[in-house]
C-alpha cells in the first residue's frame, strides 16, 4: 500500500496527493489517519490572506496560522521524542519566561510570517514525520516520558502511542480551526 498525504497546494481547494513511502499495516493506517487530519487542518486556510490567517475570531487567542504553527511544533517535538527520548524535550522545569513566551508565539502569526510560509513549514514537518514512520521497524519501542506535572511519573510511551497522540492533537486542532474559520467568514471544512 502506498501512503499518500492529501494537501492543498497554492492555498486552493484542490487536493494534491503526495506519495511519501510504500508502507503497509499499522504504519500505513497511522499515516493515513494523520494525513486525513492534516488535510482538514490545512483546508481551513484555503483562500485566506496572511492577515485573515492571523486574525482571532473567537474569545480564545487562537488563529488559523498560529494553530498550524503549533501543530507543526508539537509534531516536531514528539518526533524528536521518538528518536531521542525525553532529552529532546529539554527540562520542562527549567523553562524561563522567555521560553514560555516563545511557546506562546506558536499560537499566533508573528510580524513577517506568511500563511504560505507556515504551510510550507508544516508540509516539511509532515514529510519528515512520514519518512521516519515509514522507516521504523517497531512501533512498540518505548521511551520514558520527561518529568512534568502533566505526565504520570515513571511512565513510558511507545512510538505507537506517540503517533496516536500526534493524530489526536492534529484532529483536535483541526476542529478548533474549523470553528475559527466559520467565525471568520462562514466557510466550513465539511458540509
Amino acid at each position: 500500500m502506498t501512503v499518500n498525504e492529501l494537501t492543498t497546494d497554492d492555498n486552493t481547494d484542490a487536493p494534491t496527493v503526495h506519495t511519501t513511502a510504500d508502507v503497509t499495516g499499522e504504519h500505513a493506517d497511522l499515516l493515513a489517519m494523520l494525513a486525513q487530519y492534516r488535510h482538514f487542518l490545512r483546508f481551513t486556510t484555503r483562500d485566506l490572506t496572511d492577515e485573515q490567517a492571523g486574525q482571532r475570531t473567537t474569545v480564545s487567542a487562537l488563529c488559523l496560522g498560529g494553530l498550524i504553527k503549533h501543530v507543526a511544533a508539537v509534531e516536531r517535538n514528539w518526533v524528536g521524542f521518538i528518536l531521542d527520548g525525553p532529552a529532546s524535550m529539554g527540562n520542562l522545569d527549567d523553562m524561563t519566561e522567555a521560553d514560555w513566551a516563545q511557546r506562546a508565539d506558536e499560537f499566533r502569526m508573528l510580524p513577517g510570517e506568511t500563511l504560505a510560509g507556515v504551510l510550507a513549514d508544516y508540509a516539511d514537518t509532515a514529510r519528515r514525520t512520514d519518512e521516519l514512520v515509514a522507516s521504523l521497524p517497531d512501533l512498540g519501542a518505548t521511551q520514558p516520558l520527561p518529568e512534568a506535572p502533566w505526565f504520570e511519573a515513571g511512565a513510558r510511551w511507545s512510538t505507537r502511542r506517540v503517533l496516536m497522540h500526534i493524530v489526536a492533537e492534529t484532529a483536535q486542532h483541526a476542529g478548533h480551526a474549523d470553528i475559527i474559520r466559520e467565525s471568520l467568514d462562514g466557510a466550513k471544512t465539511m458540509g
